[in-house]
This record gives structure tokens, C-alpha cells and sequence, in this order.
């Protein structure tokens, strides 16, 4: 059995029986019901290495999950390393004149920029000549830089435990760049791609990720990462009747007496 249970994101926990809920600043402050609780559900990062170092305790999102999606460049470094052949061309700089130059030298148009702590297709950018990124360079100490891929869709696909639970393209408005339902996209339930799904629980299995939105490209027939988000949208889930709380408890169940993973 689960257990007892304390949830810092009451709306992701919702309909799962038990949970107490609490506000992330008021957790020193009950410490005692979070010492006493057999996992601690959806923190805030900044909690995260005191419960799991400090205190010992279960969290879900995995600390694995935690750790390796923070922002694009965590996730990007993994992604080079474990799946190089599914991950775009991209450079990682520090904000430098040398560093600007390089990409301008490396990188032809249209290719991507992105800031590196951002979701819900936020601080995304098409380049499309050097006055783009110039502009972006300007506003970014860390330069993020991403091939372009051909794509019209995206496809996001929901991890929860070691399974894809839910999978759905996203496809762009009319003359928008962003594929995001929050930007105006619009979504199919149909197709899902079995080889994206089975790259993704590759993927997560090896890294010990076990919640998560990813994101993933299809261009002839290759699937590529773009990112992966432990807290992302579910307005596309909710409504094709999708509740995520449901796979969330079950996982719980099943891990109830297990140790808290650390890799």
C-alpha cells in the first residue's frame, strides 16, 4: 500500500485518496507530517535535496526526474550522452563575443534559440538572420542554439512509472512556429508513433525518470528529443477524459515499500 501521503501540488494529486496537502512554504513548519509520510508528492526543486539527503524521504517525481529535467541544458547534456542519435545538433555556450561568433559560423538559417529555464513553448525562438540572434544573445548569459527540423507537429508523450500512459500530436496554428496547446495548437489522439513510445520508456528506464511530458520530433521516420517537463500542461488529457492521478496512485501502490531510487 501507498500510505500516507503529502502532496506540495494539490491539482496534479487530485482524486488520489489520502493526500494531505500543504503549501511548500509552510514546510519547515511541519516537518513533522512530512517526516511521518510515506512519500512526499510533487515539490518544489528547492525542497528537494533536503527531503531526499536530509530527511530520507520518498518523492514523486523521482529525484532522478528532478535532477535531469531542472532546465534544457541538464536534460540536453543527458540526452548527447544516452540517445546522441535522437538528440538535434546543439551548442551549449557560455555568453561570449567568441561564442557568438561561432554560432553564426556553425549554424545556418533558420535554426533555434532557446532560454534555458522555460516551458509551455516560452522563450523559444526561431532565428531566421542574424539581427534574431543577436537580439536573443542580448537577454541570454547561457546560449542555447538547436538545429531547425522540418517538422509541422510534435509529438507529447506522458510517462508515468515506466509506461507512456497517454500520447497526442501537437500541431501549430496556422503561421505559428510553436506546435504548444497553450500557443494555439491544436491536437490528434491518432497515430501515436509505437517507436517514439518505445524510445521514450527506453530512455526513462535507463535514467530513472518515471514522470515526465516529452517532447519528440518525427522527421522521416527518425524521432528526435526536443525536451522533457516533470510539470507540464494537461488541458489536452483533461480533456479527452484523461486522468493522470489514476496511473499516479497506482504507481505509488506498486512502490509503496520500495527505497527511494537515487540514480
Amino acid at each position: 500500500m501507498m500510505g500516507r501521503l503529502v502532496s506540495f501540488d494539490p491539482l496534479r494529486t487530485l482524486n488520489i485518496p489520502g493526500v494531505i496537502p500543504m503549501k511548500p512554504e509552510l514546510w519547515l513548519n511541519q516537518q513533522d507530517v512530512i517526516k511521518a509520510a510515506d512519500w512526499i508528492l510533487f515539490p518544489e526543486y528547492w525542497q528537494v535535496n533536503a527531503l531526499v539527503y536530509g530527511w530520507k524521504k520518498k518523492i514523486f517525481p523521482s529525484i532522478s526526474s528532478f535532477h535531469q529535467g531542472h532546465d534544457k541544458v541538464e536534460m540536453t547534456r543527458v540526452f548527447q550522452a544516452v540517445r546522441p542519435e535522437n538528440t538535434p545538433f546543439t551548442q551549449i555556450l557560455a555568453h561570449t563575443e567568441t561564442a557568438v561568433e561561432r554560432v553564426l559560423d556553425e549554424f545556418c538559417f533558420p535554426f533555434v534559440a532557446k532560454e534555458v529555464r522555460n516551458s509551455m513553448g516560452q522563450g523559444v525562438f526561431l532565428i531566421e538572420n542574424s539581427k534574431d540572434f543577436l537580439d536573443y544573445a542580448k537577454s541570454n548569459s547561457v546560449l542555447y542554439v538547436q538545429e531547425y527540423l522540418p517538422i509541422s507537429r510534435d509529438l507529447r508523450l506522458v510517462l508515468v512509472g515506466s509506461k507512456v500512459v497517454a500520447g497526442y500530436w501537437r500541431k501549430a496554428a496556422p503561421g505559428q512556429f510553436h506546435n504548444n496547446v497553450s500557443r494555439g495548437g491544436s491536437v490528434s489522439f491518432d497515430d501515436i508513433a509505437d517507436g517514439a513510445v518505445q524510445l521514450v520508456e527506453s530512455f526513462a528506464q535507463q535514467t530513472g525518470i518515471n514522470h515526465a511530458g516529452f517532447d519528440v520530433a518525427e522527421v522521416d521516420g527518425h524521432f528526435y528529443f526536443l525536451e522533457f517537463n516533470i510539470r507540464f500542461g494537461t488541458r489536452a488529457l483533461i480533456d479527452r477524459g484523461i486522468r493522470l492521478s489514476q496511473y499516479i496512485e497506482s504507481y505509488l501502490n506498486e512502490n509503496g515499500t520500495t527505497d527511494q531510487v537515487l540514480s
